[in-house]
């Protein structure tokens, strides 16, 4: 598939955070409640307007990947790291793609628009066997710290993972990939994507 990536806006707002709507329950119906889901469809319109300022107001990556007829199909998000013993300065907030879009290598070109190959750190659930193994082909691995996500998550357990650099993986790119931030599957396999236009 092809898919272009750019700097997301406030006017994107509604269409992200319904897609991030649809990929939670795509990545984690096996791991939150039904009720879970429930409430993060009925939350729509107040997450749309809690994210408009997030996008309107950044200057770091808020990267969004739209499809050939429009749509966001995977986004990214990265800054200056928010844990007080940060282990990088910057943290990748988040990564996700949807099913439809697995095969087409979109995760790994999300994730180097958004870190461009920096040394950084990001959380993830210690239950997602996927995204720790996409994360570990680009460098990342578990520092040890552990924390439990708040009760409206359910209180899953994450782990924190950190890559000091970027050199040393860089050579194993073109090898299939297997999970993105959410369980989100991306393997690589060349398929053509348009450039993120200049800020």
């Amino acid at each position: 598939m092809d898919y272009t990536l750019r700097q997301a806006t406030a006017d994107d707002a509604d269409a992200l955070v319904r897609m991030h709507t649809a990929v939670h329950e795509e990545c984690y119906a096996g791991l939150l409640s039904p009720s879970f889901f429930a409430a993060r469809l009925a939350s729509i319109g107040e997450r749309t307007e809690r994210r408009r300022p997030y996008l309107r107001e950044a200057t770091d990556p808020r990267i969004i990947a739209v499809d050939e007829v429009g749509e966001i199909v995977g986004f990214a998000d990265a800054g200056p790291g928010r844990d007080a013993d940060r282990p990088q300065e910057r943290e990748l907030f988040s990564l996700y793609t949807l099913r439809r879009t697995y095969g087409s290598g979109l995760g790994a070109a999300l994730l180097e628009a958004a870190l461009a190959g920096s040394p950084a750190y990001l959380w993830v659930l210690e239950d997602n066997p996927r995204a720790r193994a996409f994360y570990a082909r680009h460098g990342f691995a578990p520092d040890g710290v552990r924390k439990l996500l708040p009760a409206e998550w359910e209180e899953l357990p994450e782990i924190r993972l950190v890559r000091p650099a970027a050199a040393s993986f860089r050579q194993g790119q073109n090898r299939p990939e297997t999970g993105a931030e959410t369980g989100a599957q991306t393997p690589q396999t060349g398929r053509r994507r348009k450039k993120l236009p200049k800020r």
